[in-house]
């Protein structure tokens, strides 16, 4: 009979030190810049190294979003419903693990973190549950003055940019990140600087979740590398500011970059929200539009 393997009492293992990627078109490629940066906790201990993304990345990324806009797009909303649900699965089974990073991020006691990863979970199987009712919320038959019939139905906007929340590094992000999939856009989204790994950790789960590759695509590093470029890129439809909250000055500067292309913007509040409230219905609808379609009525 073998005996049981033991550590011994003096030996000390070596700390690992992680260098997470990027998250783009369903992979994890690392910044073309080839650039890293240092994560810290709040109290200004090692966590790892993150990949700090450049302009090429962020184009990478819209390209990656928009390759996969079509086939999203046309999904059932009841399927993408079912997509998401399955995100919210996968994370539960890896909650311990987000507990900790969201601890060791945002300073709060493991409680809290716990409670955050809970509603983290729920905001999931919220959002998974409107999927397929939104429409009816949003859509409807028009009257008209004739023989005709005439319908409002909501279409997804197409890639969307993302400047995750700073303060909620995983609450705030599937908070702004799930309505916008949900409803059939596909995203890029430059996560917090200074709290990234819950957003690293998270693309794990989408990577092995059912997400189509580029649905979803995540970038880490400073927003002034690739902000910018998102805000003025031809190929994204609109742009969520959530992440400049007390940041006026550089959100107007994107706010005209974006103006290029007409691109549909929202713009950040004075403070950031409370991520723990009913989220409503607000972001689902903010990256929709209406189309109309007229259709004769037989005689």
């Amino acid at each position: 009979m073998t005996a049981p393997l033991e550590e011994p009492a003096t030996a000390r293992r070596v700390e690992v030190r992680k260098t997470y990627k990027l998250f783009v078109g369903g992979a994890f490629p690392r910044s073309e810049s080839g650039r890293s940066y240092v994560v810290q906790d709040t109290a200004g201990r090692f966590l790892a190294n993150a990949s700090a993304a450049s302009r090429k990345d962020a184009r990478n990324a819209v390209q990656a979003a928009r390759k996969a806009f079509a086939g999203w797009s046309s999904r059932t909303p009841y399927n993408r419903g079912q997509v998401l649900y399955r995100v919210a699965e996968v994370l539960e089974g890896r909650r311990a693990q987000f507990i900790d990073e969201v601890q060791r991020s945002e300073g709060v006691g493991r409680r809290q973190a716990r409670a955050l990863v809970n509603l983290t979970v729920d905001r999931l199987v919220w959002y998974a549950g409107w999927a397929d009712k939104i429409g009816q919320v949003v859509g409807g038959t028009n009257p008209v003055a004739g023989p005709y019939l005439n319908f409002s139905v909501p279409e997804p906007t197409g890639v969307v940019a993302v400047l995750a929340p700073s303060g909620s590094s995983l609450l705030g992000l599937v908070s702004v990140l799930a309505p916008v999939i949900v409803t059939g856009n596909t995203v890029v989204v430059a996560s917090s600087h200074q709290r990234p790994l819950p957003a690293i950790t998270f693309s794990e789960v989408l990577a092995t979740s059912d997400v189509p590759g580029g649905v979803v695509n995540v970038l880490t590093g400073p927003l002034g590398d690739t902000a910018p470029t998102l805000a003025s890129h031809l190929d994204v439809n609109a742009v969520d500011l959530i992440g400049l909250v007390g940041d006026a000055e550089r959100a107007t500067e994107l706010e005209q970059s974006a103006a290029d292309n007409l691109k549909r913007v929202l713009r950040a509040p004075v403070r950031e929200p409370d991520w723990a409230r009913d989220p409503g219905l607000e972001r689902m609808t903010a990256f929709l539009e209406t189309k109309t379609v007229w259709h004769p009525i037989g005689v």
